[in-house]
């Protein structure tokens, strides 16, 4: 009774949010800024793999979450809904990236508007003052090992691996995040897993990238 309890409590408190935020609350969009933005920018420079690019494409899921919160009718959580815009985002920046020639975007002394409309450095906004469980639960060499790992791992198995082992999501929110079966999220986490494992086993990573046949042998057509 605990858990249905406190889970009934949770859909009252998130349902009053997305009404605040259907009804143009500044207070409600900066607190979900405040909540989602550090998160946010994680997956996406895990998954983009350039910190500006990132920051450009954070700034941007959220003036879609803006725009479209009225669309938003709670078949899902808020939670699993943002992180479907963010990886909706990544994936047309990488489609543009596939037809354009990638540019370093500086982000030194880019100044955009604050949550109350006053100036803030881009880059202060991609501080994280806290570690992460990810953080805790791994040395930092190790971590960065994993990092560097990940980064070779092919899409949409990064995703997935970012999604579950890193952000926690369950397999079902993964699923319903991706828009894909439940099958499909535990067959792509076997893969991307192995692949990881053996990244981590023996390839020096900082000299050389995994050839493509390797990729296309453990993932498949899928990878592309």
């Amino acid at each position: 009774m605990g858990n249905l309890a406190g889970a009934l409590t949770f859909q009252a408190e998130e349902a009053a949010l997305v009404e605040e935020l259907r009804a143009g609350s500044e207070d409600a969009f900066a607190w979900l800024i405040a909540r989602f933005h550090q998160p946010i920018y994680s997956l996406l420079a895990r998954t983009v793999q350039d910190p500006a690019a990132a920051a450009d494409l954070t700034q941007e899921v959220f003036v879609k979450v803006f725009r479209g919160i009225g669309n938003f009718h709670g078949e899902s959580s808020l939670r699993t809904w943002i992180y479907r815009i963010a990886l909706r985002e990544a994936s047309n920046q990488r489609r543009w990236w596939s037809r354009h020639r990638r540019q370093e975007v500086p982000i030194e002394e880019q100044v955009v508007e604050g949550a109350y409309g006053s100036p803030v450095l881009l880059k202060e906004m991609l501080v994280d003052p806290a570690e992460s469980p990810f953080d805790l639960a791994v040395h930092e060499e190790n971590r960065a090992r994993v990092e560097a790992a990940l980064k070779h791992v092919a899409e949409p198995f990064r995703s997935t691996l970012i999604l579950r082992d890193i952000e926690g999501f369950v397999y079902e929110e993964v699923a319903e995040i991706q828009g894909v079966t439940l099958g499909t999220v535990k067959s792509r986490l076997v893969r991307g897993r192995a692949y990881l494992r053996s990244l981590l086993a023996g390839e020096r990573l900082a000299v050389r990238k995994p050839a493509r046949s390797g990729i296309e042998t453990l993932f498949g057509e899928e990878a592309q």
